[in-house]
């Protein structure tokens, strides 16, 4: 039997389908992570915007372009959403987030007599282990559904999460969650789980943070590691005081700032990617200006930039007015291109410098991967997926940067 397990949203999504790919591996289940054909397809959604849900929707048909007769399994954050939405779609099974894979997997051995294999540690599809290590989120942004999705914050022990690290053969390793910033499991801090991971010989990368986590202790802790990727994803989602306000973000531009110098002082070719929403309802042309100033100012080395979505339920959309579309398009668009040259800047600066990257696939004529800083590379030759080289960069390339091994 044939299992296809497609994923959109984010890392957390994607190491929770891991975890069903394992579970059906474990049947004796031929299993992959692309729409094709296929007996079983299990769609892991995503609610994050309005247009991530109705893409969830749009999975089922174009699954069904496969194989017509094939069981259709939905889960995730839009089917918790909007479980009549799938529903009257006809598929087999609709839950929504909490104990997802558990759920997907006990079904599947229901309908088709198999074992059940869940609880199982994530499938890992690529050079990369995400490594889940927190669910849920208490901060209620006003402009977000996550909390009421996913629920409040809850994390896993240092214990467990360090089995799973064992166990894992990956070059590198990524430690994720949906508020990352927030794991807290028996009295101890994300800066604790750091600590106690000082030995592992992987890589060590961290998923999005928020800037409050950024201290001087913090730090410290992550400077302890073997082997540590000194990219910090701080989503900022406005540049402007008076916009994180509203959003009920707990700082303000200076103070954001500030943690980034903090980043740079302990990790000076360490980089800074974040997360910028264009046209949220408050944002006058005075914010979205201090928006695309604050790209310059905390040395972005990429943006991730995307139009405010009205999510039902939200603060925002209860007592806010939307901007047009074509407002929060134009200033997206902006946003975009101010956020492509902050990246090309970020890679020239280390032309003629010597890097690690792990190589991860061929792309034409060039192997692809990452370096600790997450310059992507392009280098030309022969090379071996999940091995270390290390490079001379030449010159920015694409999305990242040609190199040379030496």
């Amino acid at each position: 039997m044939k299992a296809a397990v497609f994923t959109l949203g984010c890392k957390v999504n994607e190491t929770e389908s891991g975890s069903i790919m394992a579970g059906l591996e474990a049947a004796g289940w031929d299993v992959s992570d692309s729409l094709e054909p296929a007996d079983v397809y299990v769609l892991n959604t995503c609610a994050v915007t309005a247009e991530a849900e109705k893409k969830s929707r749009q999975l089922v048909a174009r699954a069904r372009r496969f194989n017509p007769d094939a069981a259709v399994y939905v889960c995730g954050c839009a089917s918790q959403n909007s479980p009549a939405s799938f529903e009257e779609r006809n598929v087999t099974y609709v839950c929504g987030t909490d104990g997802k894979e558990d759920k997907v997997l006990s079904r599947i051995a229901e309908d088709f007599g198999m074992a059940c294999y869940s609880g199982l540690y994530p499938k890992q599809t690529r050079t990369r282990a995400f490594i889940k290590i927190q669910d849920g989120c208490s901060s209620f942004c006003s402009y977000c559904r996550i909390p009421y999705l996913r629920g409040r914050t809850r994390s896993r022990s240092i214990d467990d999460i360090r089995r799973e690290i064992d166990a894992c053969t990956s070059p590198e390793i990524v430690l994720n969650g949906i508020n990352l910033t927030a794991y807290s499991c028996e009295g101890y801090t994300l800066t604790d789980l750091i600590l106690a991971l000082r030995d592992v010989p992987a890589r060590i990368r961290l998923g999005s943070l928020e800037n409050g986590i950024i201290s001087e202790d913090f730090l410290e802790a992550c400077t302890k590691l073997q082997d540590f990727a000194p990219q910090f994803h701080l989503s900022l989602q406005s540049g402007s005081t008076a916009v994180l306000k509203a959003m009920n973000r707990h700082y303000t531009r200076e103070e954001y700032l500030e943690r980034c110098a903090l980043v740079y002082k302990y990790f000076p070719q360490g980089s800074i990617t974040t997360d910028i929403i264009a046209g949220f309802p408050t944002e006058t042309e005075e914010d979205f200006a201090e928006s695309l100033s604050i790209i310059d100012e905390a040395g972005f080395a990429r943006v991730h930039a995307f139009e405010y979505s009205q999510r039902a339920g939200t603060v925002s959309a209860r007592t806010m007015k939307d901007l047009p579309h074509a407002v929060k398009n134009a200033r997206l668009q902006q946003l975009l291109l101010k956020g492509k040259e902050a990246e090309v800047k970020f890679v020239t600066s280390f032309a003629g410098k010597t890097l690690d990257f792990i190589a991860e696939e061929k792309q034409g004529e060039y192997y692809t991967g990452h370096t600790g800083n997450y310059i992507k590379i392009y280098a030309p030759g022969e090379l071996i997926p999940g091995k270390k080289y290390r490079v001379e960069i030449e010159r920015a390339y694409e999305d990242g940067a040609i190199a040379r091994c030496i």
